[in-house]
């Protein structure tokens, strides 16, 4: 009988207000945002708590209109493992398919780590009709296949860096360094993965070849590689001025203690991805003095004064999970792609894919990084200013431990310092 009264009430309280026993229940389904990447390696951990933070926030005031109605968030997240050594594309792949099919997610964050997953995913991803905000997987060829095919690959976005604009970043950083010590031989040191492969040749074809550098060798290494002494002694004989790492793997910060420990007179001005961060003075046993380093997006593993919302960001972070952020790549874009993808979905006025990305192409938002907007690849635009463009950092570790931002100038606090055994040309 008691069952029975609890019917007729549903019953009556829904002709009273309008709405069914089912809309009701409807209204309480979260929306379900997928995380499907490689979540054992340091970007993937960081980027995955980004938008945990991003999307606690979101839902702290009372989660993201989708029409008439406020839903929370909840974030699923599954170790895709395609960066790790020797795991095979397709079972990237599967993980990525097992996600949409079992979670149903409205979109999908981060994604992919390694760009062969990427570029394979993409057919997955419009199979399925799931936007993508990535935010590690950097190569190009992405954005070739939306401009080729926009109808079928509209749902890929990337907030992060590319390569392309990395080289852009290189290729300041050379020219910076070419202007302060007149430095024009390099030696290039890179990982033998799509992005780094890229990046390495773009930088030559774009910069060291055109400004009149000579390019003394360029040398790949296989993923898990953790000796480069052999390198860094061609380098030094080859009379190499600058050392030019394209890393993201753990061990390549090896590769700086060793250059520190061989007393290699070379700048080693790129980008290791465990450099990144503030502890990894610590974790090399302070043996990465006067090494110059990339952070590919603006909030990820430092902060500016001169952006606010990057340093609030970096705070907050830092807070919440009570270490700071480590990752030079990944954790500010996956941060920002939750208040893109919750605008999106509010402007959109529901969960339709095609509604979504139509929206996600008008995106115009000042945050942690800067100036987020789209070009017609969806990649996010990076530059020089932060009031335009996204912005990345270039820092130098200085001997007693401390990070310094030295370019892009809008942001620079120092200038680069030559290490001890190296004079300038000038």
């Amino acid at each position: 009988m008691k069952q029975v009264k609890l019917g007729c009430i549903i019953v009556v309280l829904a002709i009273i207000t309008g709405f069914s026993p089912v809309g009701i229940a409807d209204a309480a389904d979260p929306v379900v945002i997928g995380v499907p990447t490689s979540l054992g390696f340091l970007e993937g951990t960081e980027s995955h708590k980004a938008v945990e933070m991003a999307v606690s926030e979101i839902n702290a005031k009372g989660g993201v209109k989708v029409g008439a109605e406020k839903r929370m968030l909840k974030v699923e997240a599954l170790d895709i493992r395609d960066a790790a050594p020797g795991v095979p594309v397709p079972e990237a792949l599967l993980g990525i398919e097992k996600i949409i099919l079992e979670k149903k997610p409205a979109a999908i964050v981060v994604g992919p780590f390694r760009s062969e997953a990427l570029i394979a995913g993409m057919d997955i991803l419009a199979k399925y009709k799931v936007p993508m905000l990535g935010t590690i997987a950097m190569t190009p060829a992405s954005e070739k296949k939306i401009k080729e095919e926009p109808a079928k690959y509209k749902y890929v976005f990337r907030t992060c860096l590319n390569a392309v604009h990395l080289v852009k970043y290189l290729s300041g950083t050379m020219s910076l360094i070419n202007e302060q010590f007149g430095f024009t031989k390099v030696y290039v040191m890179f990982q033998d993965v799509a992005w780094a492969r890229v990046t390495a040749d773009l930088v030559k074809k774009m910069y060291f070849e055109k400004a009149g550098w000579q390019v003394l060798e360029e040398e790949a290494y296989p993923t898990g590689t953790s000796d480069f002494s052999s390198g860094l002694m061609k380098a030094r004989s080859k009379g190499a001025q600058v050392i030019m790492p394209i890393f993201d793997m753990p061990q390549s910060g090896t590769l700086v203690k060793q250059w520190k420990s061989m007393q290699v007179p070379a700048l080693m001005a790129g980008f290791i991805s465990p450099l990144a961060g503030s502890e990894a003075w610590k974790t090399f046993e302070g043996k990465i003095g006067g090494a110059v380093n990339c952070i590919f997006e603006m909030g990820s593993a430092i902060a500016s004064s001169k952006i606010a919302p990057s340093v609030e960001f970096y705070n907050k972070y830092a807070k919440t999970y009570g270490k700071e952020l480590q990752a030079g790549h990944g954790p500010a874009p996956s941060y920002e792609s939750v208040y893109i993808l919750a605008d999106a979905i509010e402007r959109a006025g529901s969960l339709d894919p095609d509604a979504i990305v139509a929206e996600l192409k008008k995106t115009d938002r000042t945050g942690v990084m800067g100036r987020i907007k789209y070009d017609d690849g969806h990649q996010a635009v990076f530059g020089f200013d932060p009031k335009e463009t996204a912005v990345s950092a270039v820092f130098q570790w200085t001997e007693d431990g401390k990070r310094h931002i030295v370019f892009p100038q809008s942001i620079a606090d120092a200038k680069i310092e030559l290490p001890k055994g190296l004079k300038s040309m000038k």
